[in-house]
């Protein structure tokens, strides 16, 4: 982690005024907001990934215990301190991979908050991928778009047809130009977009493209 962020920060202590049941998955900022995204578990043996803040502070992790990530059917997005945050789970097809995200940890009965679709279509003889994400079951307008990088890497936009880009994940470079491992990343998170939203989408396409 020190070569990721060499200026690491420890993390602050909670706040005894907090409440326990506020959400710091409902998270939006004014500004530009840049993360490093490490595909690494702190868990020993585990699978999954690590998300600093532009301090070198662990905000979010990933931790996948299943061998065969591709098969994995419930995936947990949580804050630095182990809280649930998300709960993403895969719906099996054959030909479609198709994830849903709550905002709960016990899924059942709940209504997911966010579908993600992964579809594939014949274009002049090879099979083009399409990601769409539905934010809720009603308005079917609403819609987002995961568009794959040219890069083989984990490279993508996230992109709203109406408000256009909302956030962009690639390959990290250090100040000095140089390539970080391909399992160190840089997402940056457009003013006013919701934190929890652009994290959920990250680890379903994470899930989709089995680096998670």
């Amino acid at each position: 982690m020190s070569k990721i962020h060499p200026h690491l920060a420890p993390p602050s202590p909670p706040s005894s005024s907090s409440s326990s049941s506020s959400s710091s998955s409902d998270v939006c900022f004014s500004e530009r907001e840049t993360f490093t995204i490490w595909m690494k578990s702190l868990i020993l043996e585990g699978k999954g990934c690590t998300v600093f803040n532009s301090k070198g502070q662990a905000v979010y992790r990933v931790d996948n215990y299943n061998s065969k990530c591709c098969d994995k059917h419930k995936v947990l997005l949580m804050d630095s301190h182990g809280r649930v945050l998300l709960t993403i789970l895969r719906k099996k097809f054959r030909l479609l991979a198709d994830w849903e995200c709550y905002r709960e940890e016990n899924t059942k009965g709940a209504s997911w908050w966010f579908r993600v679709q992964k579809s594939w279509r014949l274009t002049k003889k090879l099979f083009k991928c399409e990601v769409t994400v539905n934010l809720d079951h009603n308005n079917k307008s609403s819609m987002l778009k995961i568009e794959k990088g040219k890069s083989k890497l984990s490279s993508c936009r996230i992109v709203d047809k109406s408000r256009g880009l909302l956030a962009e994940m690639k390959r990290k470079q250090s100040i000095e130009g140089v390539f970080f491992g391909n399992d160190v990343l840089t997402m940056v998170i457009e003013p006013n977009v919701d934190h929890s939203l652009i994290m959920g989408l990250m680890v379903a396409h994470g899930l989709i493209e089995c680096r998670i």
